[in-house]
C-alpha cells in the first residue's frame, strides 16, 4: 500500500498552520499502525494527525479527539478507538516480551484489563494513579474487552482527587471481564496444578463461582468460611463456565456471614465408588490453608506437620445408569451418612491395626451399592453437596412394577 500520498496530505494541513513537519517520518508512522496494528488507514491517518496536533499545540482539525470523544469504560465496544481516562488499579504481571504492562483500569462505570505494548513507547503506569489514554483499540478475547495500548496511543497522567465507587456485581451476574464481588469461600479444593496456591468455590445469595489463586509473591490464602470483598478480580470464560482469578483483585474481609445459594440441582444414582481421600482425613494445620494431607502426613505447601487436624468425607461416584456425577460431601452431611461422627472414627483409627483405613473400609461397606438422592451445587460435573439421603427399598413398588410388566405380557 502506497502512503505517500496520505503523508504529503498530513504535511501540508501541518505546514498550513506554520509548523513542519517530517513527510518520511509520516509515512513511517502510518505503514506502522496499518501493517503492524492492523490499523484501518482512515483511522491511521486521524491518529497521525492527531498526534502532531498534539506535538505542535494546533486545535481546530476535525476529530482531533477532544474532551466529546471520550467514553467511560461500559461504553466501549470491540475494535473501538477511543479515547478514555482511568485509574490503574492494578498491574500484572506481563505474559510476554512484547508486552510492556499489563494490569487492571477503572473508572466508576467499570473496569476492564488493559496492554501496553513494548513498541508503545508509552509512560510507565503506576498503581493508584489516574491516566487518559487516547487513540487506544479495544479488542475481545473469549468475550472479554481489553484496552491495547500502541504507538499511537498517547498517555498521560490526570489528577483526579474523587474516590473510586466500584459497584458490587452479584455472582449470579457475572459475566466474561473483571468485576467487584461479595461472597463466602464455602469450599476449599485440592489444587490440582503445583503453580495454585489455592482454589474453591466463593458464593454469595445469588450463587457460586469456582475461584483460582495463583502463586505469585504477597499472595495469601482465603480462610474457608470467611467472608470478602473482593475488588477487581478477573471472570474467564472456558467451556461455557466460569471462573473468578485473584491475583488482579484487592481482596478484605468482612465482617459478619452470607447466607450462601447452595444450588439447586439434584442427582439420584447408586454409588459406585468410594474415592480414596475419603473416611477420616487429616488436615494442615497452618492458618488458611487447610490442604489434605499424605500418609506421612506432609502438605505439599507446608511439608511435614506433626500436629493436624482430623476431618470426614466422602468423595465418590454416583451412577443412574446413563450418566455418572462425581460428589464431594462435607463433615456434617457424612457423619449423618454413614452414621459414623468425628470422634467415633478418630477412636476406630486409633485402636485398629489397620487405622485410619478400617474408617475407609467401614464407609465403603455403608454407602458400596446404596441409592442416595443429593443436592448442591454442580461445577464441573462435580457436585458439592449440601443434602443427601440414602433412598430405601419400597415393596410396594416393586410390586406395581412386577404387575404392570406382568399385565403387559
Amino acid at each position: 500500500m502506497d502512503f505517500s500520498e496520505t503523508a504529503e496530505r498530513i504535511s501540508q494541513k501541518i505546514t498550513s498552520r506554520g509548523h513542519q513537519a517530517d513527510k518520511n517520518g509520516i509515512e513511517t508512522k502510518l505503514k506502522r499502525l496499518v501493517n503492524e496494528f492492523g490499523v484501518p488507514a482512515a483511522e491511521a491517518e486521524r491518529t497521525v494527525l492527531n498526534e502532531l496536533a498534539r506535538e505542535f499545540s494546533i486545535t481546530g482539525f476535525q476529530g482531533s479527539g477532544g474532551p466529546g470523544d471520550q467514553k467511560i469504560l461500559n461504553q466501549v465496544t470491540n475494535g473501538e478507538w477511543v479515547t478514555v481516562e482511568g485509574k490503574v488499579v492494578a498491574l500484572t504481571s506481563a505474559p510476554s516480551p512484547s508486552i510492556a504492562q499489563a494490569g487492571i483500569l477503572a473508572d466508576n462505570s467499570g473496569a476492564m484489563r488493559f496492554v501496553v505494548w513494548s513498541r508503545a513507547n508509552a509512560p510507565a503506569l503506576e498503581s493508584g494513579k489516574w491516566y487518559r489514554f487516547e487513540s487506544a483499540v479495544v479488542d475481545q478475547y473469549k468475550g472479554m474487552l481489553s484496552l491495547k495500548v500502541h504507538s499511537g496511543t498517547t498517555v498521560t497522567e490526570v489528577p483526579h482527587e474523587a474516590a473510586l465507587k466500584p459497584a458490587i456485581t452479584p455472582i449470579h451476574d457475572l459475566s466474561p471481564g473483571v468485576a467487584c464481588i461479595r461472597g463466602k469461600v464455602v469450599q476449599e479444593w485440592e489444587a490440582t496444578h503445583d503453580r495454585i496456591l489455592q482454589s474453591g468455590l466463593i458464593a454469595d445469595e445469588t450463587g457460586g463461582i469456582r475461584f483460582v489463586l495463583w502463586k505469585e509473591e504477597g499472595r495469601e490464602r482465603l480462610s474457608p468460611g470467611g467472608v470478602y470483598t473482593i475488588f477487581y478480580g478477573t471472570v474467564d470464560e472456558f467451556n461455557g463456565k466460569l471462573s473468578l482469578t485473584l491475583n488482579s483483585a484487592t481482596t478484605v474481609p468482612e465482617e459478619g456471614d452470607i447466607q450462601v445459594n447452595t444450588g439447586s440441582s439434584s442427582f439420584e444414582g447408586a454409588f459406585v465408588h468410594l474415592a480414596p481421600g475419603s473416611g477420616l482425613i487429616r488436615r494442615c494445620p497452618v492458618n488458611g490453608c487447610n490442604r489434605v494431607l499424605s500418609r506421612q502426613n506432609y502438605c505439599p505447601v507446608h511439608e511435614i506437620q506433626s500436629q493436624y487436624q482430623y476431618d470426614l468425607r466422602i468423595k465418590g461416584w454416583l451412577d443412574n445408569g446413563t450418566e455418572t456425577r462425581e460428589i464431594l460431601v462435607q463433615r456434617g452431611e457424612t457423619e449423618r451418612l454413614v452414621g459414623m461422627s468425628l470422634d467415633q472414627a478418630r477412636e476406630l483409627a486409633e485402636n485398629n491395626p489397620l487405622g485410619m483405613d478400617e474408617v475407609f473400609m467401614r464407609f465403603r461397606e455403608a454407602l458400596l451399592g446404596r441409592y442416595l438422592a443429593c443436592q448442591g451445587r454442580v461445577i464441573e460435573n462435580r457436585m458439592l453437596v449440601s443434602g443427601c439421603e440414602i433412598l430405601h427399598y419400597q415393596p410396594e413398588q416393586l410390586a406395581d412394577l412386577l404387575n404392570r410388566a406382568g399385565g403387559s405380557l
